[in-house]
């Protein structure tokens, strides 16, 4: 693995689009198959590209996880791990993946639920990378001391300042 980029975006009224960029082979890289796309829990186990979503100066977040297999999961928390819920979507997100011999790519899409459309954002973005020989890593924009811990305050670090009204 050279490097990974993340490109985040706001869009309309809530919609969160991010752009992870692998600069390794696909080949070196687990890339999870599934039999069906959707909705699954524990996808931090294997290749996982997440993002941790704040309102600056609160505890409450949101957890978006996508997998190359096109399986996702959304979670909310009322604070530091705690109060964990399953967050309800208007709608799935849409999740896009390219592979070549120089590099593998994931976007996601994902309508963020209407409270959070109008606050400004502060995204902790990381990813769980498992290489085909079983060894694991874990990326992300900043990491509190110790082991990797991307739920932890320290790494909500790019603030996407809220969309304005048309």
């Amino acid at each position: 693995m050279k490097a990974i980029e993340v490109f985040a975006e706001r869009r309309a009224e809530g919609a969160l689009w991010l752009r992870y960029y692998l600069d390794a082979p696909d080949a070196s890289v687990k890339l999870s198959a599934s039999e069906r796309a959707g909705r699954t829990d524990e996808l931090w186990k294997t290749t996982c590209f997440e993002a941790f979503v704040r309102t600056p100066g609160t505890q409450e977040y949101l957890e978006l996880n996508a997998a190359p297999s096109h399986q996702w999961a959304a979670y909310s928390f009322e604070t530091y791990r705690e109060g964990m819920a399953e967050l309800e979507l208007s709608t799935e997100p849409a999740i896009g993946c390219e592979a070549s011999a120089t590099h593998f790519a994931l976007e996601i899409d994902v309508m963020l639920p209407h409270a959070w459309s109008r606050q400004i954002w502060s995204l902790g973005v990381s990813v769980v990378i498992e290489e085909t020989g079983g060894t694991k890593s874990y990326w992300a924009l900043a990491h509190p001391p110790g082991a990797p811990d991307f739920h932890h305050p320290d790494c909500f670090t790019l603030q996407l300042e809220a969309t304005p009204r048309a």
